[in-house]
């Protein structure tokens, strides 16, 4: 029957009236109940289990009465209940009974040597008690002797150490190898006793905030040394937690630690610091317990906006929390294995840091472009971000480089950041399984659509930041240095397309940059040429032809503004096939087009992508002198007896001319 008056009762209760006098006479019987074993007790008796567990029971059924009382008063939560002065009087009857018959056995002594059982048995009738004690707290001022006492066993609880009149924790602290029936017992003895310690823990918030000051450091310390001292998967860390939420953040105005006192402050700051190595190390294995960590961290940086101490303390957080956003040697980041809810909490946390750190962005630049992040997720990060930046907290220069890393370093192909190698290894997986090779390049078109949903994300950010001029200045630098690495078609497709953004209105490139692109537009455009290719042979990663506009694009805003670029592109695609320059180049350089043929069926293609666009064809006809140069080449190529190709490479050749010599005659007659 008592078990029906926990706190989580119904609101309303209609029998509360005739339930309150049967309480009130039974918790004298089971006085009297428990008394009757105090004599063995006190003899040093060695008592049978069957006699600990009625001991227990009777404990926590006054408990459970005792907590019926306190959750009917105002602190209580029933919205229905009798008269507070008629409770008043009830409850402080059943407190001088609890304190003449019960409370002055406190604690039930150990005098002999007994058993690790008998050890966990008396611990969890003393933690009954002290619960039992700490509620009637309320309605009597207990003897200052009784108090002691209390404070005593809670201390001693938090740090499990034994004292003169318990021997707590020596089932957590003995190290023996047992027998499997033995190491069972114990970890039940542990669990048991782990139990009544966390039905202590509630306590602790309104007790350091009542006592004494050399009492609430000493319960301080014994509590920050069970926080520390506990395993992560401990449910004692999960409800220390909790606990250590009431004492940093104040809840309904009531604030149980003031944090300008120094003392208070230190194991404030201890416990904030313990913060993010316990995020880390729960990672996805207790994922409840991490969203707590979260929830804690959230709440922190909240409260940090309106105390200087806290948000110091919380800034300095960051550098502890990269290696929860870096992907970590053997697998993802912690942070892209949790939860979305918790993914959500940790991205909320970042907005109160009141400036964020390079180093942190580094690392959850890194965490964005992991292959398993979703990509919902990545783009609530830039947003979150972008945010931290409008409000001050982010320098204008990180932010950039942030951007620009994502831009450059998103990866199209799953499980590598190149496309050739994705290639090759595609070819020996579609031998065993055609399903394969179709996601895969499921996957790849996903991947495709997120880059250019990143491309048009990031030009948004930019054009908020400014002035496209000064942005442009400020980022012209580090985005040519990252083009010049010749990156993936796609990667350097997205930053194409970010310079033309911010250079829409009035050409504001520098010459150096118009120099830099004379060097990587060609290889941009032969891969285009490439990967178009490539469709005709299924092969995954290629682009229809229908979709080579979109990365010629950018190519062709250059060209518009600039024609002395365009000239330059057309110079550096013919000197690749002029016998000069052929052996000057690497294979590196050369990427995917090893064989002469191909390179020059690579260059026409090129021309033939430009003849499709007639604006642009016009702004070539006037280069027609370059144009002719590439056709010499390929006939002086074609003719040469140093370059030996087979049969096939020659009629690559030639076909290439022959396209090339169409092309030639149409411009003659523009």
């Amino acid at each position: 029957m008592l078990h029906a008056f926990e706190p989580d009762l119904p609101a309303k209760s209609a029998g509360c009236s005739v339930i309150i006098p049967k309480l009130k006479d039974l918790v004298p019987v089971l006085v009297n109940c428990f008394q009757d074993f105090i004599p063995e007790v006190q003899r040093g008796s060695l008592l049978d289990q069957q006699s600990f567990d009625c001991m227990l029971s009777i404990l926590h059924s006054i408990n459970l009465a005792v907590k019926f009382f306190f959750y009917m008063t105002d602190e209580g939560k029933l919205e229905s209940r009798p008269s507070q002065e008629g409770l008043d009087v009830t409850m402080l009857t059943i407190s001088m009974t609890l304190l003449k018959k019960l409370l002055v056995l406190f604690p039930l002594n150990m005098t002999n040597q007994l058993s690790e059982r008998d050890d966990v048995e008396y611990f969890g009738l003393n933690a009954e008690l002290t619960e039992i004690f700490l509620y009637l707290s309320k309605w009597i001022c207990p003897p200052a002797i009784l108090l002691e006492k209390v404070l005593e066993f809670l201390e001693n609880s938090l740090r499990r150490k034994i004292c003169p009149d318990t021997r707590i924790g020596k089932a957590l602290e003995k190290r023996e190898k047992w027998k499997k029936r033995e190491k069972k017992e114990k970890q039940e003895r542990q669990e048991k006793q782990l139990k009544h310690l966390i039905s202590l823990l509630p306590f602790v918030p309104k007790l350091v905030s009542q006592v004494p000051d050399d009492w609430k450091y000493r319960l301080l310390q014994a509590f920050t040394e069970a926080f520390k001292d506990c395993n992560h998967v401990s449910p004692l860390k999960l409800a220390c937690l909790s606990i250590m939420e009431e004492m940093l953040v104040p809840r309904q105005d009531v604030l149980y630690l003031d944090p300008s006192v120094p003392e208070i402050l230190d194991f404030q700051i201890a416990w904030i610091r313990e913060l993010p190595m316990l995020l880390i190390l729960m990672g996805d294995k207790n994922p409840s317990c991490s969203q707590v960590v979260l929830h804690l961290l959230l709440r922190l940086g909240q409260r940090s906006l309106m105390n200087s101490s806290f948000a110091w303390e919380y800034d300095n957080m960051q550098f502890s929390l990269q290696p929860f956003f870096s992907n970590q040697n053997d697998g993802d980041s912690p942070f892209v294995k949790l939860p979305r809810d918790s993914q959500e909490l940790s991205l909320c946390c970042l907005f109160y840091f009141s400036h964020l750190d390079s180093l942190l962005l580094k690392s959850i630049a890194d965490c964005c472009l992991c292959p398993h992040l979703e990509h919902h997720v990545l783009f609530r990060i830039i947003e979150v971000l972008h945010s931290s930046y409008k409000s001050g907290h982010i320098q204008i220069a990180d932010h950039i480089s942030f951007l620009i890393t994502l831009l450059s370093s998103f990866s199209v192909f799953p499980g590598t950041s190149d496309k050739k190698e994705f290639i090759e290894s595609d070819v020996n997986i579609s031998k065993e399984s055609d399903v394969t090779i179709s996601k895969e390049s499921d996957v790849i078109i996903l991947n495709r659509k997120a880059l250019k949903s990143l491309t048009r994300i990031v030009q948004s950010c930019l054009s908020e930041m400014g002035d496209n001029s000064l942005v442009f200045q400020m980022l012209e630098k580090v985005i040519l240095e990252q083009m010049s690495q010749i990156p993936p078609l796609d990667n350097l497709c997205a930053m194409l397309r970010m310079l033309i953004t911010l250079d829409s209105k009035a050409t504001i490139i520098s010459q150096q940059a118009f120099i830099s692109l004379g060097n990587i537009l060609p290889w941009y455009l032969i891969d285009i040429v490439h990967c178009t290719a490539e469709e005709d042979k299924k092969v995954p990663g290629s682009i229809c032809s229908s979709a080579c506009c979109y990365y010629l694009t950018p190519c062709f805003v250059l060209f518009d503004k600039s024609h002395e670029l365009l000239n330059v592109v057309l110079k550096t695609l013919g000197s690749w096939i002029t016998k000069s320059s052929l052996a000057c180049l690497t294979p590196d350089q050369i990427r995917s087009t090893t064989e002469i043929s191909s390179r020059v069926d690579a260059v026409v293609s090129v021309l033939q992508l430009m003849h499709k666009d007639d604006k642009i064809w016009q702004i070539i006809s006037s280069f027609k002198a370059e144009i002719d140069c590439i056709l010499e080449s390929i006939i002086v190529l074609q003719s040469s007896k140093e370059i030996s190709m087979t049969i096939e490479e020659r009629h690559m050749v030639q076909c290439a001319l022959g396209r090339l010599r169409t092309l030639h005659s149409g411009m003659q007659s523009v």
